[in-house]
């Protein structure tokens, strides 16, 4: 195979790698793939998943207008290269409803905070000549606007510090900490996987951390530039979370009603137990993290080590029951309340 990029890609540059492959692969029938990927200086697995997408792509989705492209694993075949020919070529043109939803997303685009100017002019000049192609159906288009989460005012923040490759200070919430703690990062590139994150490198933990936008409390662009060490980017395809060989391992325990961990969770090994269970071995970290899946397994399963994490886990659930134990309690005293006390006092 061949080595990484050397700087971490995004959709962007993987649109433009493709749009390059189209004209590569026109260019030589019968390519073979680890000569592609050393040009496109990506690895034989990436250059397939690109060639997974191609077939996707024309002109249109009638027959003859999709690229024919597949290959046996070492040659590359374009079986209708005519496809995009000069005569398959067609003038684009826009529905009413096609041109209102692009016109509405380019203004609400080019107001986002963060964004950067010669992005945002060429946006604009972009969304002017939409306009005047769209005649009088870009008039719905001005009745309409679009207000961004404050997600969208952090994903503008942290594509342009990767663009000027500076430095992040974020307050952040740790759903397993169930606090806000302020860090300084040097993020890295952006990643979705259902929602989106930023993979960087955590000055605090000195290590690679990934973090959920809106989960981000406050950002702020500093002015050191971001030198995050050079690591070796991950393939984030299966999962987002893909624990390290020095994380802390943890052994935990499920029954019949808890086999579903080993599914969503990454794991070292699952050994079936007697009564139908897994005894799943895994690697996370935050070990601390995994208090909240004893609490959701309950009965179901349980953390059997390290011990620490296995009594920390055991006193979460007492004292959950404790809360609980608490509301019967005052659920009681109020009923006396309302319905008299059982000596008639």
């Amino acid at each position: 195979m061949v080595g990484k990029p050397a700087r971490p890609g995004n959709a962007i540059d993987q649109t433009r790698r493709m749009l390059s492959l189209v004209t590569y692969l026109r260019e030589r029938p019968g390519a073979r793939v680890e000569d592609v990927a050393r040009a496109f200086g990506i690895t034989e697995d990436e250059l397939v998943s690109d060639l997974d997408v191609l077939p996707m792509c024309g002109t249109s989705f009638r027959g003859g207008d999709l690229l024919d492209i597949d290959t046996d694993g070492e040659r590359i075949w374009w079986h209708n290269p005519a496809a995009l020919g000069a005569e398959a070529a067609e003038p684009l043109r826009l529905a009413a409803d096609e041109a209102t939803a692009l016109l509405v997303a380019a203004r609400a685009v080019s107001t986002l905070p963060g964004l950067r100017e010669s992005d945002r002019q060429a946006l604009l000049r972009a969304t002017a000549k939409v306009e005047a192609a769209a005649g009088e159906q870009a008039g719905a288009s001005s009745r309409l606007s679009v207000t961004f989460e404050s997600e969208g005012g952090v994903f503008a923040d942290v594509d342009r510090a990767i663009s000027e490759r500076r430095r992040l200070w974020i307050r952040y919430y740790s759903p397993a900490r169930d606090e806000l703690t302020e860090r300084e990062i040097d993020p890295i590139r952006l990643v979705s996987v259902g929602h989106t994150y930023v993979e960087a490198w955590c000055r605090r933990s000195e290590a690679r951390r990934t973090f959920r936008l809106d989960r981000v409390a406050e950002i702020r662009i500093l002015d050191e530039p971001a030198a995050p060490p050079e690591i070796e980017l991950r393939d984030l395809s299966e999962a987002l979370v893909q624990p390290a060989a020095e994380d802390p391992e943890v052994v935990v325990e499920v029954g019949p009603g808890g086999r579903w961990v080993a599914e969503y969770y990454p794991h070292d090994s699952a050994d079936e137990l007697p009564d139908g269970g897994l005894r799943i071995t895994l690697r996370t970290p935050e070990p601390a993290s995994l208090r909240r899946l004893a609490l959701r397994l309950g009965r179901d399963g349980r953390i059997v080590s390290p011990s620490d994490l296995a009594d920390s886990a055991r006193e979460a659930a007492r004292e959950a029951l404790a809360a609980y134990d608490g509301i019967e309690a005052r659920g009681a005293d109020v009923a006396q309340v309302v319905n008299g006390a059982p000596d008639g006092r």
